[in-house]
């Protein structure tokens, strides 16, 4: 293969690498000095990412999409989004009920807690879908631009082969802004777990508000869902992040409702 990663690209991969480590830390910064929030919950919530998320629903997706059901879901774009949404859903918004219900029940009194878990749970995603794959990034680009790229070719199966050659291709022919709009996603993303964390940590508080944490569930289920759909449907990639940004801000109005409710209903007990 001939052709360099465009040093702008590189340039671009390290800011949003930069950006994805440092997502985490400015949270929990803000969260711990200006909310008062305990720490406790921000450690939760990249333990329960780490293990819900990025361990367990993994391990399924490893068992299901490799059956034959799996190949009819890949093969699939509305079956491969519905899937996808709802395994997401369902594990980490049940990790995030059961965090709140055993490790964090000592830690209800204040509610800026649910927060703070936000921040953990989307503060780990953001360093580790955003950060390291930013490190592998750049990492793949010096090896093509120092004319090393049959390296990263030799040392894969043949059966894997086109897909590093399609990832090499990738780096080196996308447009370097391109590699900034992961540090739009991971915003909205990160906005949409602290959304959820709040919903989920009133159903587990209050046995009124148990129906909070199916609605979360459904909320997660539709935000992962459509942005599947819409990237399958071929639309751009700033679009997407459009459309993701509109349900961050929904799920926020949400939020801020269920919690100026929970808080109102306390003061006046």
């Amino acid at each position: 293969m001939t052709g360099k990663v465009p040093n702008l690209s590189i340039v671009f991969m390290a800011a949003s690498g930069v950006i994805g480590f440092a997502i985490p830390l400015v949270l929990l910064l803000y969260f711990r000095i200006r909310k008062k929030a305990d720490l406790l919950p921000f450690f939760v919530g990249a333990g329960v990412m780490l293990v819900f998320a990025l361990l367990l629903e993994q391990g399924v997706h490893g068992i299901v999409l490799s059956s034959p059901l799996g190949e009819a879901i890949r093969g699939q774009i509305w079956l491969y989004a519905l899937y996808g949404g709802l395994m997401a859903g369902l594990f980490e918004e049940t990790g995030r009920f059961l965090a709140f219900r055993t490790i964090l029940k000592s830690r209800q009194d204040n509610d800026a807690n649910a927060l703070m878990y936000g921040a953990g749970h989307g503060g780990f995603e953001a360093a580790a879908l955003l950060g390291i794959t930013m490190i592998n990034n750049i990492a793949w680009s010096i090896t093509i631009n120092s004319g090393n790229a049959s390296v990263l070719t030799g040392s894969v199966p043949p059966e894997a082969r086109a897909q590093v050659e399609a990832t090499i291709d990738q780096l080196i022919n996308t447009a370097p802004g391109t590699f900034l709009l992961g540090v739009v996603e991971r915003i909205f993303a990160v906005t949409l777990q602290l959304a959820f964390s709040v919903l989920v940590w009133f159903a587990a508080k209050n046995k009124r508000c148990r129906y909070l944490y199916p609605v979360a569930i459904l909320m997660h289920f539709v935000c992962d869902a459509v942005a599947v759909l819409a990237q399958g449907a071929g639309i751009p990639a700033i679009g997407v992040e459009a459309i993701i940004g509109l349900m961050a801000a929904a799920a926020v109005l949400i939020a801020k409702v269920v919690w100026n409710r929970q808080r109102a209903a306390v003061s006046e007990e």
